[in-house]
């Protein structure tokens, strides 16, 4: 785990211009740092989201992190503490896949069921990792920057006209 500005636990930082706390997991300590997170006092998941970085390679992240096309982004929030921190994880184009949080915060089945239809990124025992925006047969995943751009015919029911 890498962490970036405002963390005091001695780990690897690097400067943000914003100030967040960024805390850098690779994918195999992922769930554990999210638990780690979570015991120490970030009780509440606010978003879990994926971007693809096909089109954008030169971001920000530290020296030690190999950027890879995708990322899972993860805000945690302590009500307690009135603290946020963000947990950025790379995910490669060639395994798409992450652990699940949901035995940690029940509330990201959602977000990651979003994630995985959107982007294709699988979350390995994800209790219902089915399609939740676009239809079971749908072919890709639309957020991706480089689906196919189409057209899909507009259907529209038949309504009364003026009277």
């Amino acid at each position: 785990m890498t962490l970036a500005a405002g963390d005091d636990s001695g780990a690897l930082t690097a400067p943000r211009p914003e100030g967040d706390r960024v805390v850098f997991a690779s994918r195999d300590d992922y769930h554990a740092t999210v638990s780690d997170l979570r015991a120490s006092g970030f009780e509440m998941c606010a978003d879990l989201c994926a971007v693809d970085y096909l089109s954008h390679p030169g971001r920000w992240v530290p020296d030690d992190i190999a950027p890879e096309r995708f990322e899972v982004v993860v805000n945690l929030l302590s009500l307690s503490m009135k603290r946020r921190i963000r947990v950025r994880v790379q995910v490669p184009e060639s395994d798409p896949s992450v652990a699940t949080l949901f035995d940690l915060y029940p509330g990201t089945e959602a977000m990651e069921r979003e994630a995985y239809d959107m982007h294709g990124i699988v979350f390995t025992d994800h209790p219902d990792l089915t399609r939740i925006l676009m239809p079971e047969d749908w072919e890709g995943h639309p957020l991706r920057k480089d689906y196919g751009v189409g057209r899909v015919p507009v259907q529209f029911k038949e309504a009364p006209g003026p009277r």
